[in-house]
């Protein structure tokens, strides 16, 4: 699935409502506006016009430009970071991205501001959103209930099953969770979600 995504997949037109240096604005002059309170931080060097809608689109735009061009086509965005852009998790201190074990990490290693993870990735586990690719939202709760610990977990799992037109539901996480094959911290992942079945 990922190695097929082409650069032309991941183009994305200008969101007029995404303020990021050097088009149009300076970065200092950026930080300036936002001090002002025209604008409001939204990742890295990306800010959104003040009162403007923040969607997952621009969220995965803003990550998308912070991560290096060369690299975009082989990462997935995942676990928090995913989480963050569907609007169920703060903002992250560095972009968490997915490598398909199909490419080498070897090859991408060195960019800022993120941390590389091997994974398999299955046919309907990506989606491209802001000229980013995401992790679905059903992969990104499996993948938060196994990979990060409870009091992080909890809190964007349940976002996640708040948001109704995401489509996740604690019985298809179980579910994966529970399909995942032979995968570290299983049993503390179903502990996670059996605690959001009891809540």
């Amino acid at each position: 699935m990922v190695s097929a995504v082409t650069t032309a997949h991941l183009q994305e037109p200008v969101l007029h409502e995404l303020y990021s240096a050097p088009r149009i604005f300076t970065w200092p002059e950026l930080q300036s506006m936002a001090s002002d309170g025209i604008l409001s931080p939204l990742y890295g060097k990306s800010y959104a016009a003040s009162g403007s809608a923040v969607t997952p689109r621009l969220r995965a735009r803003a990550a998308a430009l912070a991560v290096p061009e060369r690299m975009r086509t082989k990462v997935v965005a995942g676990r928090l970071t995913a989480a963050w852009i569907y609007g169920c998790a703060r903002p992250p201190r560095s972009l968490t991205l997915l490598v398909d074990a199909k490419h080498r990490i070897s090859s991408i290693r060195g960019a800022r501001g993120c941390s590389l993870h091997e994974v398999r990735l299955g046919q309907f586990d990506v989606v491209s959103l802001g000229g980013l690719l995401v992790s679905s939202p059903l992969r990104t709760a499996a993948d938060i209930a196994l990979h990060v610990e409870a009091e992080h977990a909890l809190p964007a799992l349940s976002s996640l099953l708040e948001k109704p037109d995401l489509g996740v539901r604690l019985r298809l996480v179980t579910l994966a969770v529970q399909a995942a094959p032979r995968v570290p911290h299983k049993k503390r992942a179903l502990a996670t979600l059996a605690r959001l079945q009891d809540g």
